[in-house]
């Protein structure tokens, strides 16, 4: 059941992103040699960030050398957009419901069964380094070094192996240069690895390297569609969030209007200083009204946003150039990814959560030299609930059975897979709770989206992503579409009976989600 085609009538959609056209594929190269697995990971990083997918607001030219090199997905999706949810479910291949992180609030189990410890188990030499996320410690690394919580951008504070210690500097720098020592320096050479290189970049508050304070500040970007978006046709999910750029992102905070972060040393703060106190000089001389206000939130917001991404581009680089230098690349997939998408000014939001596009989409570039053919494409629906399946095989190793992600590797080497889905799942959780964004789940297609809002509503909402890709107009209720919601609705109740979920155990959840609230 898991391999078949789901609603074949529905037909094929546009891709949500205009984006540059790509060679076709063809069937890679066999090799029996356990390749190396560096899995690169960003946190909140929007595929429209990146110029590979046609971003119109920034350039990222050491994260395009992966779709250069390799293969961009252009369909590919996470099943619950936000942190810690999303890194279990890489971790375990399976569902939140199933691994036991629905929210941010939960903590890991590191007793189940993951990818890394099956690897590390066939002789993997197995690495976490950087933000994880997931509240307990690590387990089935051989070497992790972690972020505490979120992290902090400016001398952060990391646990290696248990032990605390704090490093000076920039987080993006010191992750990169910290896997590069232990490439370097204690890399096992007689066994394969496999490196988790989480970044907390580009995650809110939005604080770039010293170096690229001033990259953005003389650009104006262009503003999303749909910035203004009065959300007329949609249920009051959409109005009665907490993200919104006019009115929930912050002045001091968010866009820097406050004094420098308390973690910075005194030179730190000069430079800070330097070139925030004029922009902080400025807005409080003429502060700017009404959609103005708006427009000007934007553009601070971009700023930062897309500054931070600068040094995740660099480092990127930085370790590319290391395994091509040393001829590392030969037998090593690099993948790059971010935990969910993000809302850039779209819909007026920031943050993720809803399964709207912006959120619900992942960028995803895989580059093994001689196995994937350079500067191709897959337009397949795929989702973080493949990346271990996929890890495993391209291994040698068998998926177990209680995985219920799909394995990507003929995919990667053109093997044809005729039986590939056709649709996903999603499921959010975590209401009440910050940026008050309802929870729902969903079905996605190639063409159409359904999603069903639950607690405090009870609202569904569909859109034809062919004919309506920014989703303005919810279809739902329109006599046109009585066909598709049908179908919609009987492959949502069927992928739910296929990945064990259902509305009854969603409701279960919320209850149980209630009764601790109200205990504490």
């Amino acid at each position: 059941m898991e391999r078949r085609n789901f609603i074949l009538s529905l037909g094929m959609g546009m891709a949500f992103l205009t984006v540059p056209g790509c060679n076709s594929l063809k069937r890679g190269k066999v090799s029996r040699k356990k390749p190396n697995i560096l899995f690169i990971m960003t946190d909140d990083h929007a595929s429209h960030a990146i110029s590979s997918y046609g971003s119109r607001i920034n350039k990222t030219p050491n994260i395009d050398r992966l779709a250069k090199e390799g293969m961009r997905f252009d369909n590919c999706f996470c099943t619950n957009s936000i942190c810690a949810p999303s890194r279990a479910v890489i971790l375990t291949g399976k569902h939140s419901h199933l691994n036991g992180i629905r929210d941010n609030a939960s903590r890991f189990d590191g007793s189940q069964q993951t990818f890394p410890k099956l690897m590390q188990a066939e002789g993997y030499q197995t690495i976490m380094i950087g933000k994880w996320h997931l509240k307990s410690e690590p387990t089935g690394f051989d070497y992790w070094n972690v972020l505490p919580g979120q992290g902090h951008y400016y001398n952060p504070d990391m646990i290696e192996m248990g032990e605390k210690k704090r490093f000076p500097g920039y987080v993006t720098d010191i992750v990169t240069d910290t896997a590069l020592d232990f490439l370097k320096n204690h890399r096992e050479k007689s066994k394969p690895f496999m490196m988790m290189l989480h970044h907390k970049a580009p995650h809110r508050n939005w604080q770039p390297a010293l170096r690229h304070l001033e990259d953005y500040t003389n650009r104006t970007f262009p503003e999303p569609e749909t910035l203004f978006d009065d959300y007329s046709t949609r249920s009051t999910a959409a109005a009665e969030q907490e993200m919104t750029v006019k009115e929930h992102l912050i002045l001091d905070y968010d866009l820097k209007m406050g004094p420098p972060p308390k973690r910075m040393t005194e030179n730190q703060k000069a430079a800070w200083e330097k070139i925030y106190g004029p922009k902080k000089d400025k807005f409080q001389k003429n502060p700017p009204e009404g959609d103005d206000l708006i427009r000007w939130k934007y553009q601070r917001y971009m700023q930062d946003y897309l500054g931070c991404i600068a040094a995740v581009d660099e480092n990127v680089g930085k370790i590319l150039d290391y395994l091509d230098d040393t001829g590392l690349s030969e037998h090593t997939i690099v993948v790059y990814t971010s935990d969910q998408g993000f809302y850039l000014g779209d819909h007026g939001w920031f943050d993720k959560r809803f399964m709207y596009e912006e959120s619900l989409r992942m960028p995803l570039l895989i580059r093994y030299p001689g196995h994937i053919q350079a500067g191709s494409c897959k337009n397949d629906l795929v989702s973080n609930l493949d990346f271990a399946p996929t890890f495993l095989a391209v291994a040698g190793l068998d998926k177990p059975m209680d995985m219920q992600g799909l394995s990507m590797d003929g995919l990667l080497t053109g093997i044809k897979e005729p039986q590939w889905r056709q649709s996903l799942y999603y499921h959010y959780y975590e209401f009440p709770a910050v940026h008050m964004v309802k929870r729902h789940y969903g079905v996605r297609t190639r063409q159409y989206k359904l999603m069903h809002f639950y607690h405090d509503i009870d609202a569904w909402e569909l859109y034809d992503l062919k004919k309506d890709p920014h989703e303005l107009n919810n279809v739902y209720g329109d006599p046109a579409y009585t066909g598709v919601v049908k179908e919609l609705r009987a492959e949502l109740k069927q992928l739910q009976a296929l990945y064990g979920d259902s509305r009854d155990l969603a409701l279960e959840y919320l209850k149980k989600d209630l009764e601790k609230q109200n205990k504490k």
